[in-house]
Formats: C-alpha cells, sequence, structure tokens
C-alpha cells in the first residue's frame, strides 16, 4: 500500500473555495502520479479548526473520487499552525514513486518540493549514481538533469567523425557545428545529436572510454557546463557526474559521492551488459573501470574528487533503495 500525500489552503472559509481547492488539490495528485481515480482504495482528510462551510471529503466525491473510502476529521487548534490548510493522503494499492503535492499557502510546509533546490551527486563509473540521482528527481518531483549524456553524445560525434579523442583543438573545431539536444518524452529523457535520438548508442563501452577522454578537455566541458548551469539556475534538478559539487554546481544545495569498490562496480556493469544480451568479458571490463577511474581522477581540468562538504556514501555493500534513502533522510534533516 502506498501513501501519498497532499496539502493546500484557501483564501477564505466559503464552499466554493473549499471545492476549488480540493478539486485542483486532486487534479495534482492524479497528474504528477499517473493515477487512474478507481486505484485510489482509501481518502482521509483533515482540515484545520478555522474551515466549517464544507467538508472536503465532500468536494472529493463531487471530483469523482467514488469508488473509494473517505474519511474526513478537523485537526486541533495549534498556535502559530497554518490557518485554512486541508491536507489529504491517498492509499493507493500501486508500485510507485510517490509524488507528494503541496499548493497555495502548504508550499511552506515542504521546502524540499516548493522551493529551488539542487542536488550534486558525483562519484566513479558504477557506483550507481546515475541510477540514485533518477529515483531521488522522481521522489522529490524534480528535473533529472544527465549530464554524462551530454559529454557521451559529443564523444559519439567525435568517433563518427573519425577524430582523435585527444585532439582538442579539432574537437573544437567539431563542436561548433553540433546541435545537441536534450528533450523529455513521457518522463524519459532522450539525447539526440544532430537531431538523431542516439540515447542508447550513447552508453556502448567504447563511447564511455571515449566519453572520459573527450570530458578531460577544459573547453568541451565549458561549452555543456554553461548550459548545465544555466538550467540547474531556473529551476531544481538532480545532475549527476564527476565533478558537480566540485565544479559545476559548488553551491549545490546537498552535495552527495557514491563510490563503491572496482569489483563491485565491475560486476554491476557486467550483469547489466549480460542483461541487455552482451557478451562481455568480467576482467576487461574490471580493468576498464580502473583505467577511467585514474584517468577521470588525474585529468587536469575538473578531475573526478569529492567535494570537501559531500557526504560520503560507500554503496558496495547497499541496494539502490538503500542509498536512496539515506540520501532522502539527509535532505530531510537538513530542510
Amino acid at each position: 500500500m502506498i501513501v501519498i500525500r497532499g496539502a493546500t489552503t484557501i483564501p477564505c472559509d466559503t464552499k466554493a473555495e473549499i471545492q476549488k481547492a480540493v478539486y485542483e488539490l486532486l487534479e495534482q495528485i492524479e497528474s504528477r502520479n499517473s493515477l487512474k481515480k478507481d486505484e485510489v482504495v482509501s481518502l482521509v482528510f483533515s482540515s484545520t479548526s478555522d474551515i466549517h462551510s464544507y467538508y472536503p471529503a465532500k468536494a472529493a466525491r463531487e471530483a469523482g473520487f467514488t469508488s473509494c473510502s473517505f474519511f474526513s476529521a478537523q485537526e486541533p487548534e495549534i498556535d502559530g499552525s497554518l490557518p485554512l490548510c486541508i491536507r489529504c493522503m491517498l492509499f493507493v494499492e500501486k508500485n510507485l514513486s510517490p509524488s507528494h503535492v503541496y499548493l497555495r499557502g502548504a508550499k511552506s510546509l515542504r521546502k524540499d518540493i516548493s522551493g529551488k533546490i539542487n542536488i550534486a551527486i558525483d562519484g566513479p563509473a558504477g557506483s550507481g549514481k546515475s541510477t540514485v540521482a533518477k529515483r531521488i528527481a522522481k521522489d522529490y518531483n524534480i528535473l533529472y538533469l544527465d549530464t554524462g549524456a551530454m559529454y557521451r553524445a559529443c564523444a559519439l560525434k567525435v568517433l563518427e567523425e573519425g577524430v582523435d579523442p585527444e585532439d582538442e583543438a579539432a574537437i573544437v573545431d567539431l563542436m561548433r557545428n553540433v546541435k545537441l539536444d536534450i528533450v523529455y518524452e513521457n518522463g524519459v529523457q532522450k539525447t539526440l545529436l544532430d537531431g538523431r535520438d542516439v540515447s542508447e548508442e550513447i552508453r556502448q563501452n567504447p563511447v564511455s572510454m571515449a566519453s572520459s577522454t573527450v570530458s578531460k578537455h577544459a573547453s568541451v566541458r565549458m561549452h555543456l557546463v554553461e548550459k548545465q548551469r544555466e538550467i540547474a539556475g531556473r529551476m531544481s534538478c538532480v545532475l549527476d557526474g564527476r565533478d558537480i559539487g566540485t565544479y559545476v554546481l559548488p553551491d549545490a544545495d546537498f552535495k552527495f559521492y557514491l563510490t563503491a569498490s572496482p569489483d563491485v562496480r565491475a560486476k554491476r556493469r557486467y550483469d547489466e551488459l549480460k542483461a541487455k544480451g552482451a557478451e562481455v568479458d568480467y576482467e576487461k571490463l574490471k580493468e576498464e573501470i580502473i583505467r577511467r577511474d585514474e584517468q577521470d581522477m588525474n585529468r587536469s581540468f575538473a578531475p573526478l574528487k569529492q567535494a570537501e562538504d559531500a557526504v560520503r556514501i560507500d554503496t558496495s555493500e547497499m541496494t539502490i533503495d538503500e542509498v536512496v534513502k539515506t540520501i532522502g533522510r539527509i535532505i530531510q534533516e537538513k530542510l
């Protein structure tokens, strides 16, 4: 059973304002969680003691929630509490990561949802940072910006054009005419290179290695970092990479550094590729990971390292769920 929370406020205690607020709140919860009304098992409402004109539960019934049970209660008077506030909890029999919704004045109750926050997650290849970043973005209903995909797309272009990944001058010339776009379709990020969807191609091992080489060039990084900073400056987002907390977003609200042993990271990559039907050699993967670590950590420009104020998490013996819960707890404690 999943619980989705929500809250909103009304400007004055009238039936019309209660109906309007409840309709808006439930509509947002449905939309953000891709819910159908008949998937809601039970709906629980509470309202502050200054609301008397109408029961929020009745407004929910009128909004089309007719197949679930209802419960409505009035909260006790508490000095300093948010006035004219309606809260709700939806109990849902569905496997999802809940997106809680706080509207109007109730946004002050959840600064993690209502305020703009930037979360930086750094770490070496295979540490789980991309998977965790996506989960965190979904949990907080904010943008996941796949910075690695940007560099991989550039690396793919370099390989396709036969340019040496070590030749910074040639890459700079090539980049001047490259059109790189990040688009979202049905909540999934797609990487477009000159109008072509290369989301799958950029995950190939040769592209990964070339990406590490290409990304060490200052001119290439500056070109993409400028775009990343612009996005993070206007909206809440989660970014993962190797220098997010140290260089791209040094003032990020939350910084994490994920790591794991080379053996564990190689095994994760091995299992991932085998699941896709690829023929891979574990020892070769491990060698590539160690070599990439050395290259990323020793590059002259913005090398891979833990930011001084980042929280270090060793994921070697942790599941993805455990890592996500740990990060979520740390974020909530600081908000």
